[in-house]
């Protein structure tokens, strides 16, 4: 008999909100129970595909959980497939290694948590069925510098070999390198299917001999981590062949989109053609909730009026995303250059401009006053949001020459009145 079973990763249960959401105290109440929902739906899936099994590759958790609500939340879920006969094995990864719940809560016993030590657990089946074999490992620490391949046992004879791991693999833009090891050295393990997690992007890695797949995270948390978030449906079929199949989980889905309103003649065409394209956008995505986040481009004179009511124009497109029922407007960009003006007719608004980009933000006065702003502002923020700012120098001072530019577009348009002056 063919062995089905789950595969997700970096579920981040109750991971605070890092999203512009939580301006809208509504939309920051869908996003806060986002992960909680989608587990549920996870739980749901288990139960609908009557799968063997559910794996859990680590990040479980999203922290220093000190919230029991969170445990019994956990508890309540693990129970309704711990009554349907379905096993649930489960790793700690780096976010794990920090939570008191990971070492405090009782799991029902058809869930198997592996310590930091590798374990190879056999599957029960029937006499008939060939056996399963599953190996993890999990985080003893949140870091993990060095690869752990090297601790898991060789594959049980005559077994299919499931194996469960944290890890950066190669490396993965936005994500420490944790545990790393690569694709190849994976599929000479011989084990048939490597159950990975970590990276929040999906990728799979699929042969006729042994699948790698990284589910990525099954409920978006903000902008960054936009478009469809599904888990991985897995059948490893009677003749040993791995079928590897997307469900969708996520209840919020955020989406970036594009609008552009060049061709717009005054501010009536402006919000018509806006609140078009949000209907066109929300035509082609799934039907549960999308979060988006617009840019708007604009041209010539037009543009710096739209900068200027950027408000008013957000307000627009949340009455439309109000109408359509599952649209929330995250936030509203302006993406426009200054129109050139005619040579010799340049006005106060334009000799400022010239002032602002050559006297101003270049000074060494302007950016060391500008990143004492930041870094007061950073040093209120929780620990878990200060990456917000960059997660080093570099991407710090790109982070605000990118604000000063919007910064010095922004004034611009609020000083420049209808009539362009």
């Amino acid at each position: 008999m063919a062995f089905r079973f789950l595969h997700t990763a970096d579920i981040h249960l109750d991971s605070p909100l890092k999203s512009l959401a939580l301006l809208n105290p509504e939309l920051a109440g869908l996003i806060s129970l986002a992960t909680r929902r989608s587990f549920i739906q996870t739980i749901d899936l288990c139960l609908e595909e009557r799968v063997d099994a559910l794996i859990i590759a680590g990040d479980l958790y999203d922290g220093e959980q000190t919230s029991m609500k969170t445990a019994r939340f956990l508890a309540e879920q693990l129970g309704r497939l711990h009554q349907a006969g379905i096993r649930t094995y489960i790793i700690r990864g780096n976010h794990d290694a920090l939570s008191r719940i990971t070492a405090q809560l009782i799991m029902p016993d058809t869930v198997k948590v592996f310590g930091e030590a590798a374990e190879v657990i056999m599957v029960e089946r029937s006499a008939q069925d060939f056996d399963v074999a599953i190996h993890g490992m999990s985080f003893a620490k949140p870091h993990a510098p060095e690869s752990l391949l090297r601790h898991f046992a060789v594959p049980t004879p005559d077994a299919v070999n499931i194996g469960i791991m944290h890890t950066s693999l190669g490396g993965s833009a936005g994500h420490d390198p944790y545990a790393p090891c690569s694709v190849a050295e994976l599929r000479q393990t011989g084990f048939q299917y490597w159950a990975l997690g970590h990276i929040h992007k999906r990728s799979t890695f699929e042969e006729k001999s042994c699948a790698i797949v990284m589910p990525g995270i099954p409920q978006g948390r903000d902008i960054n981590e936009d478009g469809s978030k599904t888990v991985s449906l897995v059948t490893v079929n009677d003749d040993r062949t791995v079928v590897v199949e997307e469900r969708r989980t996520a209840v919020a889905q955020f989406e970036r989109l594009q609008i552009n309103v060049s061709t717009a003649v005054d501010w009536e065409d402006v919000v018509t053609v806006s609140k078009r394209q949000l209907s066109e956008h929300a035509s082609v995505m799934p039907s549960h909730q999308i979060v988006t986040r617009v840019e708007v481009t604009a041209s010539g004179e037009l543009a710096w009026c739209v900068r200027r009511d950027i408000d008013l124009l957000r307000t627009e497109l949340e009455r439309q995303g109000s109408l359509i029922g599952n649209i929330w407007v995250e936030k509203v960009k302006v993406s426009s250059a200054r129109p050139r003006q005619i040579e010799g007719n340049f006005g106060a608004i334009d000799e400022l401009a010239t002032i602002i980009e050559k006297e101003i933000r270049g000074s060494v006065d302007f950016n060391t006053e500008m990143k004492v702003i930041a870094d007061e502002l950073r040093s209120q923020l929780p620990t878990e949001l200060r990456d917000i700012f960059g997660n080093d120098l570099m991407a710090f001072e790109t982070l605000m020459a990118r604000f000063a530019n919007e910064g010095t577009a922004h004034v611009l348009a609020r000083l420049q009145n209808v009539e362009g002056e």
